[in-house]
């Protein structure tokens, strides 16, 4: 950025004559000499010194910040519209930033109670760079992203604000809206029950939030309208002389700017399932299919016909199982007489019977499965798996079959962010994936200081033998935090789990909130009381993600809020997000995992013996043996971690060689 005069690359952010009416960055395949660069860049940026610059942008705010606190509703009015003239014709300078800042944490003050401190401010600045920010849970992300959002809305950039579900993009529109509206620019919330008009006409405010996923879908849906002839010109001259021209049908302006919430969330966590639009196809033939596919899959013996890898989530069959299904399957149609396919389909089977577990992976509700956002532990109420998986889980749990679906258009979570002019984000847990979010996104990690110490204390980590023992050992912490009358908040992997749990608190006659994927619609009423004196709350991630737990009146004084987690997840960052429930802005807190040899992580990659003999060592209450028990756990969490970042390349990079396959027949996506 300049200081004076124009800045170009403001300009080229916004739609216009000048970049089209639908801007976005081209696809381009860079050359080993350009990945080899764009590495380098990104040591570069990693370790550029930036403390000095936003200690000068800090101090510039405050500069600016003074004669506005003087200043009456309606001449701040008045200042805001002429800033945002400034912004139009010279763009993102440091000073008209700064003063953009000043402007907005003045009105945030006035408007909405809250005005941003120092480190917010570094933030903002960082992520109208274009850079990731990792600030520590609590610090106010979302007031944050109001500097950065309303600064490039005021110069004209089309913004979307992404985060993770529609009750966090209804909650932030409900909260910061009284500061957009006051600075004269147009916010909205766009969310998966609004019909097309009504997200087409959020899209076209200034500022508008919405999902991921929600927004991932209506680019694609504007994909598919605008076809294989996109030519600038071409849609100019539609809007002069078609009523029905392809841009008036169009969702979005183009992707200009964005700003991820829970960025590693969206854009890691995410990225290993691609984006799919499809259409039903007949499915009465395919129930026929899917069922016999059930039924040989039932004919098949463990370890006999085939061999489940829980590790690496997939079903092989052998040789055994091979001529098993050459003898028993061709007599049962013509579709079952080539090798290739009736395996495909039985190993799908197989997957469905032997990979995904009812209330862990799904849930039955209404008679329909729906998927369970591992990660969160959210609903995914209309995500679907793909190639007959979804149905032979419909089978297998006698709900009715809801279709296949005939695939329109794809595309993945790398390949859709990559193309916005600018991309931004921030999360509490990044710093573990900072390469991959600079080599996919190019966008750099900063950390931002929190605005009070840290005063959150880990009460160490202990892992037991058995689920038994592990579940004991649970309900008395409950029991010891409670008599302490602090609020505790448990973390689980599962449905399954929390609802263990929770039987078992009941047994002993401890009062308890438990939120899961069947109670996300009291997800903010929940989380309300989960600070109160002595309140227990039983949770799976959907609690460690976008929200906030206030401490009631007392509670600091006992120590504040108390997490134990009783499962180690996929990522080491989903730990630290569940851990960051306590300890926010300043507060005490405090934190411990409670784990067993039985956990999932670790069932399935310790060998049977060596568990055996971990099992007689625990049980002598040994220092050592913890220690080996709990450097198992972080081995095979460390191995989870390095294979979904292989999932993830994979798909890129197949992702890739289909646009360029695409690209040369002349299709889209």
């Amino acid at each position: 950025m300049s200081r004076a005069g124009r800045s170009p690359s403001t300009l080229l952010l916004r739609p216009g004559i000048a970049d089209g009416y639908y801007p976005e960055r081209p696809v381009d395949v860079p050359s080993w000499l350009q990945k080899m660069g764009h590495t380098l860049q990104g040591f570069v940026q990693g370790s550029a010194a930036t403390k000095r610059k936003a200690r000068q942008i800090v101090d510039a705010v405050d500069q600016y910040g003074k004669p506005l606190e003087k200043l009456s509703a309606a001449r701040l009015a008045e200042t805001a519209g002429a800033l945002r003239t400034q912004l139009h014709q010279r763009g993102l300078t440091d000073d008209l930033t700064c003063q953009a800042f000043a402007l907005i944490r003045e009105v945030a003050g006035r408007t909405v109670m809250m005005r941003h401190f120092d480190n917010q401010l570094i933030g903002g600045w960082h992520m109208l760079q274009g850079h990731l920010v990792e600030m520590e849970t609590g610090e106010g992300k979302t007031l944050t992203a109001v500097l950065t959002a309303a600064t490039a809305a005021l110069a004209g950039i089309p913004v979307h604000v992404v985060t993770v579900n529609d009750y966090l993009v209804v909650r932030d529109v409900e909260l910061m809206g009284p500061v957009y509206r006051a600075l004269g620019l147009r916010v909205a919330a766009v969310t998966a029950d609004l019909d097309e008009p009504a997200r087409r006409g959020g899209y076209g405010c200034d500022i508008a939030y919405c999902t991921n996923k929600q927004l991932a879908f209506d680019y694609l849906r504007d994909r598919i309208l605008l076809g294989s002839d996109q030519r600038r010109l071409r849609l100019q001259l539609e809007r002069l002389h078609d009523q029905n021209a392809r841009s008036s049908r169009l969702f979005l302006r183009g992707l200009c700017f964005a700003i991820i919430d829970e960025a590693d969330s969206v854009l890691v966590d995410e990225a290993r399932t691609p984006l799919i639009i499809s259409r039903k196809k007949n499915k009465a033939e395919e129930a026929l299919i899917f069922g016999q596919a059930m039924e040989l899959a039932a004919g098949l013996a463990d370890q006999t016909h085939f061999s489940v890898d829980h590790n690496e989530r997939q079903v092989k069959i052998n040789e055994q199982g091979s001529a098993r299904l050459a003898e028993t399957a061709p007599p049962l149609g013509s579709v079952w007489k080539s090798a290739r396919q009736r395996e495909e389909l039985v190993r799908q089977a197989l997957c469905a019977r032997y990979l995904y577990t009812r209330d862990r992976h799904y849930l039955v509700h209404e008679g329909a499965v729906k998927i369970i956002d591992e990660n969160t532990g959210r609903v995914m109420a209309d995500r679907s798996w793909e190639r007959g998986l979804h149905q032979m889980i419909e089978i297998k749990e006698n709900c009715e079959l809801s279709g296949q679906q005939e695939q329109l258009a794809r595309m993945t979570y790398q390949r859709f962010f990559r193309r916005y002019l600018r991309l931004a984000g921030m999360t509490g847990t990044a710093r573990e994936v900072r390469r991959e979010l600079w080599s996919i996104y190019k966008l750099p990690v900063k950390q931002v200081p929190t605005h009070k110490p840290v005063r959150r204390r880990a009460d160490g980590h202990r892992v037991y033998p058995d689920k038994a023992s592990k579940w004991r050992a649970v309900v008395e912490r409950i029991r010891e935090r409670r008599a302490e009358q602090r609020p505790v908040l448990v973390g689980t992997r599962s449905v399954e789990d929390s609802e263990l749990l929770s039987s078992l608190l009941a047994e002993e006659g401890i009062e308890h909130q438990v939120l899961n994927a069947r109670q996300d619609a009291r997800e903010a009423e929940i989380i309300a009381g989960a600070g109160a004196q002595g309140s227990i709350t039983v949770a799976t991630n959907m609690a460690g993600r976008g929200t906030d737990i206030p401490l009631a009146a007392g509670v600091a004084e006992r120590g504040g809020l108390h997490v134990i987690c009783t499962e180690r997840n996929e990522a080491g960052r989903i730990d630290r997000q569940l851990f960051g429930r306590c300890g926010r802005q300043g507060d005490p807190g405090s934190y411990e995992s409670l784990l067993c040899l039985e956990d999932e992580i670790l069932f399935h990659t310790m060998n049977s013996p060596l568990r055996t003999v971990l099992k007689l060592a625990l049980r002598t209450e040994g220092r050592s043996s913890q220690m080996i028990a709990l450097a198992a756990m972080r081995l095979a969490q460390k191995g989870r971690e390095r294979r979904y970042l292989r999932m993830r390349r994979d798909l890129l990079q197949m992702d890739e060689q289909l646009g360029r396959m695409l690209a040369f027949s002349g299709k889209l996506e």
